[in-house]
């Protein structure tokens, strides 16, 4: 295999294909990716806000989704959503496109992950923030809309970050279901002509065009998050409990 990696047919064959393959593959990769993180962002935020909220329920369903869906693989989930939700349409006629399929897939999993870093985020500000705001009458979505979750930010930026670069990765588990993404593309040409060496070789760098920026920004905002004041405070008071 490594032998035929430098095989100049191979790569000219590989060239040919490479409009065909691999840039329809690389488009869905990217819309997935996008499409998957807005879902996660939603669910995450919601099942956060959840899981600090003083009502019971809503931490119950925020623990049984979170712990459900980090507990159980993700190829395990992508094939129950594409083997039950058409199933769930079947009478209306209505076919769910595998796009839709991979965009819920990887956007529940990693809200769930998500909403484990807003929990986080929100637990890290002061409590008398929240005190403070509903001696000023706000409620619990507007002490979380205005003065909590925008704080928030700049302690979850970093591995908001690290979610996005894994999510991206974890497109590639919809090739199993056909999806259509760069990982399917992939198989598919170096199943049909069996240059394995090439397609995969050239998979990795296109996957690598994309994460490497990813993981150059969850950097520095990692390295930026510990300058900040707030970061510095935390640090500070962890220390202080630790001694």
């Amino acid at each position: 295999m490594i032998k035929g990696l430098f095989d100049s047919k191979r790569w000219s064959a590989l060239f040919a294909a490479f409009p065909e393959y691999y840039i329809p593959g690389f488009l869905m990769t990217l819309k997935i990716s996008l499409a998957g993180l807005a879902v996660a962002l939603v669910l995450g935020v919601i099942f956060g806000m959840f899981s600090t909220a003083k009502w019971k329920p809503f931490q119950i369903v925020s623990r049984i989704y979170v712990e459900l869906i980090q507990n159980t693989p993700l190829a395990l989930q992508i094939m129950c959503y594409y083997s039950i939700l058409p199933m769930a349409f079947s009478s209306s006629g209505f076919r769910i496109p595998k796009f839709l399929l991979g965009v819920i897939g990887v956007g529940v999993y990693h809200g769930a992950y998500i909403s484990e870093v807003i929990r986080t985020g929100i637990l890290a500000i002061p409590k008398g923030q929240s005190e403070a705001a509903a001696s000023q009458g706000f409620g619990y979505v507007e002490t979380m809309y205005y003065i909590i979750l925008p704080q928030t930010i700049r302690i979850i930026m970093p591995p908001l970050a690290n979610q996005a670069l894994n999510l991206v990765k974890n497109t590639s588990i919809l090739a199993m279901v056909a999806g259509m993404d760069l990982m399917y593309f992939t198989d598919s040409w170096g199943a049909d002509r069996g240059y394995f060496a090439q397609a995969y070789f050239t998979s990795a760098v296109m996957y690598f065009i994309i994460c490497f920026p990813l993981a150059r920004l969850a950097r520095y905002l990692e390295i930026r998050s510990m300058r900040l004041p707030i970061a510095k405070k935390l640090d500070y008071q962890a220390d202080e409990e630790a001694a």
